[in-house]
């Protein structure tokens, strides 16, 4: 299932704007509330809705991650994306979007449906918790980023990688529904 308007508005917990209320907004704006109100973070670093704008053959196309966390140089750091089906079957999508979010890859990442999660380390794409308990506090999360090896990816790589988030998000086999879930969105559309 895509995401789908529900044909009203909310407040945003992380800006206090007025936002389109979506099948899966609710979750979004219950992780947000999670990391700031029970994990620490600081407000400003969370940004939801995080256009991840990549090329395939001379197309561009664009995909929202739900959650990107910056560091006080505005890094990305931490990448979230909510799903709606089976964990483990999203998490190497999530790794991608993590080595493609900004000119270094963001060291680590989740991917959960607010139910279970799977912590991601970017750099080998291993699992490394799980479980909601996974979800770092923000010490924590500054503390794995410092301690990350970072290094930006080859030109090789990041095609490799914009390849396969591609593939991911059903943009090279279709739709996931059919006719139901909407055409993949390119850029400009």
């Amino acid at each position: 299932m895509h995401e789908t308007s529900l044909g009203g508005t909310l407040r945003d917990y992380l800006t206090g704007e007025e936002i389109e209320e979506t099948t899966y907004e609710e979750f979004r704006q219950a992780l947000a509330k999670l990391l700031v109100e029970e994990k620490g973070y600081p407000k400003d670093r969370l940004r939801a809705k995080v256009n991840l704008e990549y090329v395939i053959d001379g197309e561009k196309y664009d995909r929202p991650i739900d959650l990107v966390v910056y560091d006080e140089d505005d890094n990305p750091i931490f990448v979230i994306i909510f799903c709606s089906g089976d964990i483990g079957s999203y998490e190497r999508e999530t790794v991608c979007a993590a080595r493609l979010i900004g000119e270094m890859p963001a060291p680590n990442a989740l991917v959960t449906d607010t139910m279970d999660a799977s912590l991601m380390d970017v750099k080998t794409g291993d699992c490394i918790a799980g479980g909601m308990q996974a979800v770092p506090s923000w010490e924590e999360l500054k503390k794995m980023a410092a301690e990350a090896e970072r290094t930006a990816l080859t030109e090789e790589q990041r095609e490799r990688q914009t390849r396969i988030f591609h593939t991911y998000n059903g943009f090279l086999f279709g739709s996931c529904c059919s006719e139901s879930c909407p055409a993949p969105k390119k850029s400009g559309d």
